[in-house]
């Protein structure tokens, strides 16, 4: 309750700055408890998920440049870190990212912890497709309620030892670039002795990848994945991008899918495009052979030719000999004709006998 009608509800006429003070120092009294537990993390039992925003902008392929996510994952027992900048926060880079990130671990946790974040779901859903992604990882997702930095405090301070050790007097020119020279610091970063567990996490990590679970058999699905029918400007969006696509497979079914790097689209099986994804907005990535096709195929459909018969290719066979074949050339015809007309005019004009017409 502001300390204004506070003061208006008791009757206060004096000064309501000085209420306010007074009244800014009872509030602690009577403010709700909320303890907080000293949690023990078993080997194995958990990593914490978050995504941590660099302070800094990242030139992407248009000139632009953009603050960009980047995933972190933090084994809790061992305090082991991995890391990757991402370009979106959708769920689609959110679970190739983790899939990556795991495949880097060599196993996957017990259970996934993650706050309330929007690309893997609020309330009591979880976001499209990560039911399906954990349950092929065969681990919990846990997402706790808001509120609560305290369950996952410890990549929470990690995040926070980013900004004071690993971005200081580091310039980036590519989001490959950041990622290349956050990798290299982090294999320095899990290798020093951290001091609420007073041991290295790349000492403690065989433990806890021991008593985690083994990598699926068959990778789970994730990326941007959709199955459009080809439209007469042969292009596909993915994200906020167009990718060029074979023109001549205008007017069919193709698979568009894409990763963190790469879009590929495929014709029942068969790759008919292939692109380095664009993390920038908007973008239109046109492959030269593609336009080239699409010049030569629009040049045949305004200016069509006839097609050559090929000799000796019976599929290109001339017309006129069916109808030789049935008589009616050489003459044929207007005989038949003439001897019908004369049949029919025999009887009435006294014409010749049958044999004599014959």
């Amino acid at each position: 309750m502001p300390g204004t009608v506070i003061a208006e509800r008791v009757g206060w006429a004096g000064s309501i700055t000085w209420f306010r003070d007074n009244v800014r120092s009872l509030r602690p009294q009577y403010r709700p408890v909320d303890p907080s537990d000293r949690l023990t993390w078993l080997p194995g039992d958990a990593a914490q998920c978050d995504l941590w925003f660099p302070p800094r902008r990242i030139p992407l392929e248009d000139g632009s440049t953009v603050l960009l996510p980047v995933l972190v994952i933090t084994a809790a027992h061992s305090r082991f870190i991995l890391g990757r900048m991402i370009p979106t926060r959708r769920t689609e880079d959110l679970l190739t990212a983790t899939w990556e990130l795991l495949q880097q671990l060599g196993r996957v946790p017990r259970r996934l912890i993650w706050d309330n974040e929007p690309g893997i779901g609020r309330g009591k859903r979880h976001a499209d497709g990560v039911a399906a992604f954990t349950g092929t990882l065969a681990t919990t997702l846990v997402r706790l309620r808001p509120r609560d930095p305290e369950s996952k405090g410890i990549v929470e301070r990690r995040n926070q030892f980013f900004e004071t050790s690993f971005m200081p007097g580091r310039t980036f020119t590519s989001p490959a670039d950041f990622n290349t020279q956050f990798t290299a610091w982090l294999t320095v970063a899990n290798a020093r002795t951290v001091r609420t567990i007073k041991a290295r996490p790349v000492d403690l990590l065989e433990a806890d990848q021991a008593a985690m679970l083994p990598l699926p058999p068959v990778p789970p699905a994730v990326g941007w994945v959709n199955r459009v029918r080809l439209g007469r400007d042969y292009y596909v969006r993915v994200d906020s991008s167009d990718y060029s696509v074979d023109p001549a497979v205008i007017g069919r079914f193709v698979d568009v899918s894409a990763d963190l790097t790469h879009v590929d689209v495929r014709l029942e099986g068969r790759l008919v495009a292939r692109h380095a994804r664009m993390w920038a907005r908007g973008m239109t990535v046109t492959d030269p052979a593609h336009l080239a096709a699409a010049k030569q195929l629009r040049q045949q459909y305004l200016h069509p030719t006839q097609p050559v018969p090929v000799g000796g290719d019976e599929l290109a066979r001339d017309l006129a000999d069916y109808d030789r074949a049935f008589g009616l050339l050489d003459g044929a015809l207007e005989r038949e004709t003439l001897c019908a007309v004369e049949e029919l005019t025999d009887g009435s004009t006294g014409g010749k006998a049958d044999g004599e017409v014959a």
